[in-house]
């Protein structure tokens, strides 16, 4: 018997939807890496844009996030910052938690367990 191979890592999606009181919900699925953050970037500048002031990065559906995805993050709340927007992040993973927790970004943005603990902690 041959043990099993590791499942791929699912394909890398973005999309962007309404949240509770506002908030402008952007659901990230796979890895998001150096080949997939320029994507976040772009829909965090078209909200930057569209002056969305509340702004979710949901990473629930994500399996891993790099160093180039953290700094795409950080320049996401820089671009909100100008028009008064936050930026809140949603994780429900162990390893993304601990990258955030390392880079100390978890005590300069609000993260919940989910979109509506996110915007919760927004206005806390």
């Amino acid at each position: 018997m041959t043990a099993d191979a590791p499942a791929p890592p699912p394909e890398f999606a973005l999309e962007a939807s309404d949240g509770p009181d506002g908030a402008h919900v952007l659901a990230v699925r796979g890895e998001l890496d150096i080949s997939t953050a320029p994507r976040l970037r772009d829909a965090l500048r078209e909200a930057a844009d569209a002056e969305r002031r509340t702004v979710v990065i949901d990473l629930s559906g994500s399996t891993f996030v790099d160093s180039t995805a953290l700094g795409v993050i950080i320049a996401g709340m820089k671009a909100l910052a100008p028009i008064g927007g936050r930026l809140a992040l949603v994780n429900t993973s162990r390893p993304i938690g601990k990258t955030l927790a390392i880079t100390g970004l978890d005590r300069s943005i609000a993260v919940g367990d989910s979109v509506e603990s996110a915007v919760r902690a927004l206005q806390d």
